[in-house]
């Protein structure tokens, strides 16, 4: 009896040594992001925050850094119109993904459109599929130099068909500016402080705005990377805040993570602004923004990430957004273990 309580004692003074399976998830992503400061090919690398079932597992600033600074997170707030969109369709201010935009825009349309502007919906913003000229990459300066941005975008020569191949363009995302501000009478900024208002610790800065004064659809919007996290666990979430209330349709979620095309430079598919890939095994729905602005939501393991970086040089083309996705494939690969 007696060697019995002592193994009974033994064993109860061991289990409350041993960390439990949650404490040595943490560890570990803690371990490894303590790991990445050291790391060369992620020296423009800002912020990094990990959360799982919404709560933060781990988070770190690098070179002086927090996540609770504002940030550019360029085009990722791509994604952040298309939710705004989605509210919009189910307020009733919009019709719907298939609404064509000429007669929202007519003012800005160029004397003689060619016809195939006529064809041009909403939804076809949303996946870069509006046919038209891209105003992205080379084209950028160019298009912003202008005087009216709407309307210069409009005038673009057609690439493609409406609803063809991927041509990734921020003046798409900046028409769908233009048409809900339109459509709402209200900037889009107004808009996202009263329909994404509800979410606890989301917040936008500053924000650029064209000479018309329209707020420039997904580009130049400042956030905290913890602001960029509260949407991201909106949409992991299946657009319900942490009470319960349903900001952003469940449906509109699904329909902007269902892949409609696919982008000829990373082979990535795309939806209504998100991007879609397998990392480490898992479907990984993403936002993107120049210099390695990243939103990461893995469903399966209900994990959010987000890294913010330094805006000061591509990430495509030399490399870095694929070592942020090989990041993301190390944390998959933790929080998988049990």
């Amino acid at each position: 009896m007696a060697m019995t309580r002592a193994f009974f004692i033994f064993l109860v003074l061991l289990l409350s040594a041993a960390p439990a399976p949650a404490q040595q998830e943490n560890d570990r992503l803690a371990s490894l992001l303590d790991d990445i400061a050291s790391r060369e090919e992620l020296k423009s690398l800002k912020t990094i925050i990990i959360s799982r079932d919404g709560k933060i597992l781990a988070e770190r600033g690098y070179r002086g850094h927090t996540a609770s600074e504002s940030t550019n997170i360029k085009s990722a707030s791509k994604a952040i119109i298309s939710a705004l969109v989605g509210i919009a369709v189910s307020k009733g201010v919009l019709a719907g993904p298939d609404q064509k935009i000429a007669p929202i825009l007519k003012a800005d349309l160029p004397q003689s459109p060619d016809p195939r502007l006529n064809e041009i919906t909403v939804g076809n913003l949303l996946s870069m599929q509006a046919g038209l000229g891209r105003m992205s990459g080379a084209n950028y300066g160019r298009w912003v130099a202008s005087r009216n941005w709407v309307r210069f975008a409009l005038s673009q020569p057609f690439d493609d068909e409406p609803g063809g191949r991927m041509l990734y363009s921020t003046a798409s995302t900046h028409l769908l500016s233009a048409i809900l501000t339109k459509e709402s009478g209200k900037t889009t900024l107004a808009l996202a402080r009263e329909w994404l208002g509800p979410v606890e610790g989301f917040r936008i800065g500053a924000w650029e705005r064209d000479p018309q004064g329209i707020y420039l659809g997904g580009n130049q919007m400042a956030m905290s990377a913890r602001s960029l996290l509260a949407f991201g666990e909106l949409y992991r979430n299946g657009g319900r805040t942490p009470k319960g209330r349903q900001v952003v349709p469940r449906e509109w979620i699904a329909a902007s993570w269902q892949p409609r095309t696919t982008s000829r430079f990373s082979g990535d598919a795309y939806g209504y602004g998100w991007f879609e890939r397998n990392v480490g095994g898992e479907d990984v729905h993403f936002a993107w923004g120049y210099g390695g602005q990243m939103l990461y939501i893995v469903p399966s393991l209900n994990l959010t990430v987000v890294m913010t970086s330094q805006e000061s040089g591509p990430s495509a083309r030399n490399g870095y957004r694929d070592a942020l996705h090989g990041v993301l494939g190390e944390i998959i690969e933790k929080a998988r273990i049990s």
